[in-house]
């Protein structure tokens, strides 16, 4: 009956048709939204908006014997947010190459996760394999240079690498 009403008031363009579908659906339309856009919150409360006013716009094409007015309100939802990751997402790519190094300059949170993480899985060695590690997996320095600067074979190297990650897996599975 709820449903019923709310489209009816939507469709005749009345405020307590859109007043009724935030009583009854905000929470549904914030989880999905929340869930869509995951990391790129900052668009949140935007997005929930045009889902509200897209409702509001396209009452005319909510057919009830297709669907329940609740899936074609979480439909809306879902696609709307997937358009604002997808507009979230170009706008990264066309940022210029100063405002990318910026952001890396910037730990974000997300990155400092990451850098935690890392330094967590690297507290199960040595310094020097620690040292190595960093070199090769995250400055991406060629072995061969690693090596020269160690005073140092490859192949010891590679040994090192190896049984720094047998090191990390069992840690890892403890």
């Amino acid at each position: 009956m709820d449903d019923e009403l709310i489209v009816k008031h939507i469709s005749k363009k009345k405020d307590i048709g859109l007043q009724l579908l935030i009583e009854h659906y905000a929470g549904l339309i914030t989880a999905i939204v929340r869930k869509q856009l995951g990391n790129v919150n900052m668009y949140e409360e935007e997005c929930i908006n045009d889902v509200l006013l897209a409702i509001w716009n396209n009452i005319g094409s909510f057919d009830k014997k297709k669907n329940s007015f609740k899936n074609w309100v979480a439909a809306i939802s879902k696609y709307k947010a997937i358009d604002y990751k997808r507009r979230y997402m170009k706008n990264q790519q066309n940022m210029s190459l100063t405002e990318v190094e910026h952001q890396l300059a910037t730990p974000s949170s997300l990155q400092q996760e990451i850098q935690e993480a890392v330094e967590e899985l690297l507290h199960h060695l040595n310094e020097k394999d620690r040292e190595l590690f960093k070199q090769y997996y995250l400055e991406d320095i060629q072995l061969e240079t690693i090596a020269d600067s160690n005073q140092t074979t490859i192949k010891n190297l590679y040994n090192r690498l190896s049984r720094g990650r047998k090191k990390i897996k069992k840690a890892v599975q403890q």
